[in-house]
């Protein structure tokens, strides 16, 4: 039997963690970029890794698919120690990273044929592999055309084709739709629930937030190389409070004497984010009503209020002290 159709077929056993992280440490020089991580991840489910920038999601993901050998603490991954069987564990995991990492002068069909030997398959079998990977991502088209004419969202489809390959029960997903357009996130994220609903088990990192809540079962959010929180998206949510009240400013400038007319109101300090004012609210009841007679007697302008339940970039927020890079770019774009 090829590599190929071993991990195919070598599904996780349903009585352990997919991937169980313990203790886990990686440091460069004077920087611990792992600081005693402690994770498991159910099989056949998705774990949406959350931090910012330099927060250590990346070298995560290189230590739990063997790129990056860890200073301390253990990895199992698909019934495997990540260090001591890094060769079989290969056979067995699928990655696609932040880039699309393919050969651009090979054509679609050529990159997955290329996967496809590298993990021991016979020439034909490889090509059968790819023809049935490139028809289900929608590549049917561009199977003959080198992937230097590849649109990004394509390109993107044919790297997780080629983490396909293998058929592997864990697949480490970098930041997968980092540039892609809203139709090929959709798609993509279509394809990712197929998978997982095919028994895959997933671990995402991502910047969109609305990404983890769609997809995740579970989520850690890691920062300073330390997981700060995990749960469902919804016990995160709860986790951080109640109703918020969210109000748009006519004037930014008027955001300091709208934080002191609702001050009273709040469950907490307020939060200020341009021309708006957040804050969690100690009663729902009445409050709208309360806050526009506040407002309008502190004489401040408003362009829109109301009452939302907390979401994954209030948890970011109050986790973390800032919002997502992906919400700052969108802010800057903006």
């Amino acid at each position: 039997m090829t590599a190929v159709a071993a991990a195919g077929t070598d599904r996780v056993r349903a009585n352990e963690p997919a991937i169980s992280v313990t203790g886990l440490v990686k440091s460069f020089g004077d920087v611990r970029a792992l600081d005693g991580v402690d994770l498991d991840v159910a099989p056949g489910s998705v774990l949406g890794l959350l931090g910012p920038n330099g927060a250590g999601k990346t070298t995560m993901v290189r230590a739990l698919t063997t790129l990056l050998k860890p200073d301390a603490g253990t990895i199992r991954v698909a019934g495997l120690d990540a260090v001591h069987d890094a060769a079989r564990l290969r056979e067995r995991i699928g990655l696609a990273g932040q880039y699309a990492a393919v050969d651009e002068n090979l054509t679609g069909l050529e990159n997955l044929v290329m996967v496809g030997r590298l993990y021991g398959a016979r020439r034909a079998k490889a090509k059968q592999r790819g023809q049935e990977l490139l028809a289900r991502l929608d590549l049917v088209d561009a199977a003959g055309r080198t992937a230097k004419t590849y649109s990004g969202g394509m390109r993107r489809r044919l790297d997780l084709a080629a983490a396909l390959v293998a058929g592997p029960p864990v697949l480490f997903l970098d930041e997968p739709t980092t540039g892609l357009d809203p139709r090929s996130r959709l798609d993509l994220w279509a394809m990712i629930e197929e998978l997982v609903a095919d028994g895959t088990t997933v671990l995402l990192t991502t910047q969109h937030l609305d990404e983890a809540d769609r997809l995740a079962d579970a989520i850690a959010v890691i920062d300073h190389g330390r997981v700060i929180a995990h749960g469902t998206p919804d016990e995160l949510k709860d986790r951080v409070g109640g109703e918020r009240l969210e109000v748009r400013l006519a004037d930014a400038a008027e955001a300091p004497a709208a934080v002191a007319a609702l001050a009273a109101m709040a469950d907490g300090p307020p939060i200020t984010d341009e021309d708006a004012v957040k804050l969690v609210v100690r009663r729902r009841s009445g409050a709208i009503v309360e806050a526009v007679r506040r407002l309008d007697e502190a004489g401040v302008g408003v362009d829109d209020l109301g009452l939302r339940r907390p979401t994954l970039d209030d948890v970011f927020l109050t986790l973390t002290g800032h919002a997502t890079e992906a919400g700052d770019e969108a802010k800057r774009a903006a």
